[in-house]
């Protein structure tokens, strides 16, 4: 299971909303994966692997945690979706190796349906990217035509009903050069 072909296109809606860089360091995916958990219930014949209890996964840059993660693969052995319940669950990832600060999302549950190319983040969702950051109920994000729409979670339940999104998009930072003129 490599965890970096799922988890990291979370961090592309952070790219979506306030930068147009790669979605991960080259060698992320290189990186082993190490999961942390209280518990863990392996169902091979059925393709689910769950995590419970303060879950911590991480592969090079890439963190996401969670009170319980959900893997489910396909009967071929890829990833299906990736699930993280949290209050709030967390992910963080660089997008290129001269950040300083990886891109960071938070919310009540993060989804990445894989066959679909879409990351969910629903209930209290929030994305913050080099200064810039969306709140919402919910944020859905294509990582192949790389749309992002926020909005209400219509449909899901929440803990905290948000009828407006709130974005705040710091201003482009000037070179000497551009402020001396």
């Amino acid at each position: 299971m490599r965890l970096v072909k799922t988890l990291p296109i979370l961090l592309s809606l952070g790219a979506a909303l306030g930068s147009v860089s790669a979605w991960a360091l080259p060698n992320d995916s290189q990186q082993p994966i190490r999961i942390q958990a209280d518990d863990a219930q392996l169902d091979d014949k059925q393709g689910i692997a769950t995590y419970k209890g303060d879950v911590i996964i991480t592969q090079g840059s890439m963190k996401v945690t969670g009170n319980t993660v959900t893997i489910t693969r396909t009967p071929a052995g890829d990833i299906d979706v990736v699930t993280s319940v949290g209050n709030l669950a967390y992910f963080e990832q660089l997008q290129k190796p001269t950040d300083t600060k990886p891109v960071q999302g938070y919310a009540v549950t993060i989804q990445y349906h894989a066959a679909q190319n879409r990351v969910v983040l629903i209930d209290r969702a929030k994305v913050i990217n080099d200064g810039n950051t969306t709140e919402g109920e919910k944020i859905v994000y294509d990582t192949v035509k790389q749309v992002a729409n926020a909005g209400r979670a219509n449909g899901s339940a929440v803990t905290a009903p948000r009828p407006r999104i709130d974005m705040v998009i710091q201003p482009k930072k000037k070179t000497d050069e551009q402020k001396a003129q």
